[in-house]
């Protein structure tokens, strides 16, 4: 077979010849769903997942406005969604000033919390310079990345949700996770091995996706070589959080994911249509075209009670959301990569007895679990004061040192422990180096 296309070349042995764009300083960048980088060529169903299909170098800049001088390139991608089917997103891929072609150094796939639909939220485009995704949070969470960068490590940042922004979905996160590695371990413009050694991290919706990423590891990607995976705060149970959360200041998170859901199972956008009101219906479809922070505003202490019929109680009993709620829930596979999990005590979003529950079910199927069970932080908090313990962590797993098993401490809050402001001393001088647009402290390899 020998396929052509405008795009490249598909060769017999099914490895795409992926042409790249070279990097054009001043171009505005394009919403994904408008920017033809992001639509696959003809024929990208027939390759591997994980093969290149398109890249090109991109400007960033921290919230859009600074530019950041680091090195980046952005691969569109083959993956698969959950029932199988081909799909192509996108990874930003961040380079180490300091990096040369075959270096041995890891690879840290960062997961943002994108909670939205809206494919402005998307990190490929809110972590670029001249982007205008106002209320994504991926801007912000770009502190935690050059904080990995400044490690020595190149960053592998997914859009994890695909083309489509069905975050909330269970496996398929984790599949374009893991190809997303697979097609940066694959580009030939970073010379790393085929084992390199992978950590992963994300929070919040960012530590879902990373927790479908090692569920679905041992099945659909054993080759990669993760040394380690961070769960902060993974939110594992949706719908336990959904019933948390409506009518609350984040009632918009809920909402967000019914909106994305409904695209992906058919039964649910049909009780949601014959059972919600003309204005709730109205609400969710502007729902995908709202950044986060632009949905909490708007829904706020929304009680979604009001914009259906009958009482949402008694919707949410019925055996096609009833199906949703579990198919949605963490802990369909035990994970084989030793796992750090996060997480407040008194978080106002994620109850903490949904993640003892995954805690749990990890530890009893006999992974390598340390439970870090924040009894001081809440949960917006919690991420920046744990990045000292995190980056501590990762930096042993890729040591290779011991992981002691089933650890829970309560006792220890990252407010107490002094290691955390030294890692906050270090955290800040990299926050100063962002908003000045200056070359990251790079740790010696």
């Amino acid at each position: 077979m020998n396929v052509g296309s405008a795009a490249g070349v598909y060769e017999s042995d099914l490895v795409w010849l992926a042409p790249h764009d070279e990097l054009k300083p001043g171009d505005r960048p394009l919403d994904p769903a408008d920017d033809a980088f992001h639509q696959p060529p003809r024929g990208f169903e027939f390759a591997r997942p994980g093969t290149i299909l398109r890249s090109r170098d991109v400007e960033l800049g921290f919230l859009g406005l600074i530019p950041q001088r680091v090195t980046a390139m952005q691969l569109l991608y083959r993956t698969t969604d959950r029932h199988g089917n081909p799909k192509a997103t996108t990874t930003t891929v961040l380079v180490p000033p300091d990096h040369s072609h075959g270096d041995i150094r890891p690879v840290l796939s960062y997961q943002c919390a994108i909670d939205a639909v809206s494919s402005r939220c998307f990190p490929s485009y809110a972590l670029r310079h001249r982007a205008k995704p106002v209320g994504g949070f991926a801007q912000f969470e770009y502190l935690m990345i050059a904080a990995a960068l400044a490690e020595g490590w190149l960053v592998s940042v997914p859009d994890h949700g695909g083309p489509d922004g069905i975050w909330g979905a269970p496996c398929e996160p984790g599949h374009y996770v893991l190809d997303g590695l697979r097609a940066t371990l694959a580009s030939p413009r970073f010379g790393l091995a085929a084992d390199t050694q992978i950590g992963l991290w994300g929070y919040s919706g960012g530590g879902l996706a990373s927790a479908w990423a090692i569920e679905m590891q041992a099945e659909y990607a054993p080759e990669l070589n993760i040394t380690g995976a961070v769960l902060g705060s993974p939110v594992g149970d949706l719908g336990n959080t959904f019933r948390r959360l409506n009518g609350t200041p984040f009632s918009a998170l809920p909402a967000l994911v019914v909106t994305a859901l409904m695209k992906t199972y058919p039964d649910l956008r049909r009780v949601i249509e014959h059972h919600a009101t003309p204005e709730g219906l109205g609400l969710l479809q502007r729902l995908e075209r709202m950044s986060t922070l632009r949905a909490l505003v708007k829904f706020f202490k929304t009680d979604m009670d009001h914009l259906v019929k009958p009482p949402l109680e008694e919707l949410l009993q019925t055996p096609e959301v009833q199906h949703v709620f579990t198919d949605i829930k963490l802990g369909k596979a035990i994970p084989t990569v030793p796992v750090l999990i996060v997480q407040a005590v008194h978080d106002s979003i994620i109850g903490v007895e949904d993640i003892d529950e995954v805690a749990h079910t990890y530890s009893e199927g006999g992974a390598q679990v340390t439970y870090h069970r924040d009894k001081f932080s809440g949960h917006m908090l919690l991420h920046p004061m744990s990045a000292p313990m995190t980056m501590r962590w990762l930096i042993d797993r890729f040591a290779g040192r011991p992981v002691n098993e089933h650890i829970v401490r309560t006792t220890w809050p990252t407010l107490f422990n002094p290691l955390t402001y030294l890692g906050m001393v270090r955290l800040g001088g990299i926050v100063a180096r962002v908003i000045a647009g200056r070359d990251l402290p790079l740790r010696p390899l």
